[in-house]
Order: C-alpha cells, then structure tokens, then sequence
C-alpha cells in the first residue's frame, strides 16, 4: 500500500485527457526562473558540475543541465524550478534561462523551415537512434507512446526503419562507436528531414562533454530542427516539443 501511494504522490493519475494542458504531479521540475536577488555568483557556478551556469548575469543552460535542482536547494531565493514541462526549442540560445526573465521557452515558428509545416504538420515518422545514451530518455521516449500519453493520435509514430522516417532523433551524447550509425542512418531518410535532440546528453554531451570518446561532428554538418532538453526528457515535454514544431499554433 505504501509503494502504491509513492507512485501515486511521484506520478500522479495515470489518465491524461489533455497532454497539451496536463499538469505534472510530484517532484517533476521543468523551467527554471532565476531572480535577480543577489548571492555569491561564484559558489553559484562552482557548485553545477555540468557547468550550467555562468554568473554576470545569471544564467541557467537547459541544453547542459540536469535538473538535479543542487542549485535551486542552495540557492532558493535565487533559482526555482517551476513545473513549466514546455521547454523544447528549435534554437538552441532560446534554452538559456537568464536571471529576471520568466519568458516562456518554445519554440520559434518563424525560423522553422516551411516544409516542416506542409509537410509533417498532420503526420511525422521519425526513427530514433540511441547514440551511446543510458536507456533514461529512450524509455520517456517510448512512455510517449503509450496508452497514458498516446503520441500516436496527433500522428507522431515510431518506426522500425530510416526508409519509412521523416526525421531521425538522437538521444545520448553520440560516441565514437555509434558516429557512423548515426550518419548512415541519417543518410537513408528521404529528404526533406528532420533533426531532433532528446535529452541533455544528445544537446550538449551531458555529463561526457569534452570526452575524448564522443565524436559529435555529425552536429557541425546538419542544422538541428528542434532540441527537447530534460534528464531525462519528459513525455509531455517530448510530445509538446514536436507538436510545436510540426503545427502551426
């Protein structure tokens, strides 16, 4: 009984009528804002081991962090995490919190390409591609599609093969041995195609940035076209991300 009533506290009810308005239940953090209170800007920065965080202005990068909310606890008066789930951006500068601003992060529609609307706006099939990640992202990834989510009824599926994709998404920081599995699959969706990061690791390396395993050249030839931040990645983050993306709101 009392495993039952932890789920129920972290997860809330199951059933989601509406995805694109469902709040999260628990201990969900999604947007942070940072106020513009003063504190000591270098124990502030010294304490993300992501280095997502700079100081002078403050400033948070959802693309590096991982939402282990260290900060918010040490520093409550300055940074909250609010469970604002609608933080995917098809411009990677637009991922950056600065201190006083509390826009909202989403995604630009005038910068998105006009082929993404004519042509994905009522269906997209994308093939995922694991590149070194630890499964986190790749299980919200497949929770999306499940009976509580249902990606699947705005006409957003997975498939097995690149040939029948529109986009590939890539979750996980890419490896050495996973670059080459990425391109080739890149290269056997048919044009026009789509781009899309999942989760901390895929935007900026995550924890494994720098590492001489990773090879993440295959992000310097190809424009992204949408990046779903999150550690991992929430359902409601992940579907809203690419609903705003493909739809014209």
């Amino acid at each position: 009984m009392l495993n039952n009533i932890k789920i129920l506290y972290h997860q809330g009810k199951q059933f989601i009528p509406d995805v694109t308005t469902a709040k999260v239940p628990g201990i969900f953090r999604g947007r942070p804002v940072i106020s513009l209170e003063k504190v000591n800007e270098t124990e502030l920065v010294e304490m993300c081991p992501m280095n997502a965080i700079t100081a002078n202005p403050v400033t948070l990068d959802l693309g590096k962090c991982n939402f282990c909310g260290e900060c918010a606890m040490a520093f409550p008066s300055k940074i909250t995490f609010t469970t604002d789930y609608k933080i995917s951006s098809n411009e990677r500068e637009r991922l950056i919190i600065k201190e006083g601003d509390e826009n909202p992060v989403e995604v630009n529609p005038s910068t998105v390409r006009k082929e993404i609307h004519r042509l994905f706006g009522s269906s997209l099939k994308l093939r995922q591609v694991s590149a070194g990640g630890d499964g986190s992202c790749e299980w919200e990834l497949n929770a999306s599609n499940n009976v509580q989510f249902d990606m699947g009824r705005f006409g957003i599926e997975f498939v097995a093969s690149p040939r029948h994709a529109d986009g590939i998404v890539i979750t996980g920081p890419i490896s050495k041995n996973m670059a080459e599995a990425v391109q080739i699959c890149y290269d056997a969706i048919p044009d026009p195609k789509i781009i899309v990061l999942v989760g901390t690791d895929a935007i900026s390396g995550g924890a494994f940035a720098g590492s001489e395993a990773l090879d993440r050249s295959f992000l310097d030839r190809y424009p992204v076209d949408l990046y779903i931040p999150g550690n991992p990645a929430h359902p409601l983050t992940i579907i809203n991300g690419l609903l705003d993306l493909t739809r014209k709101r």
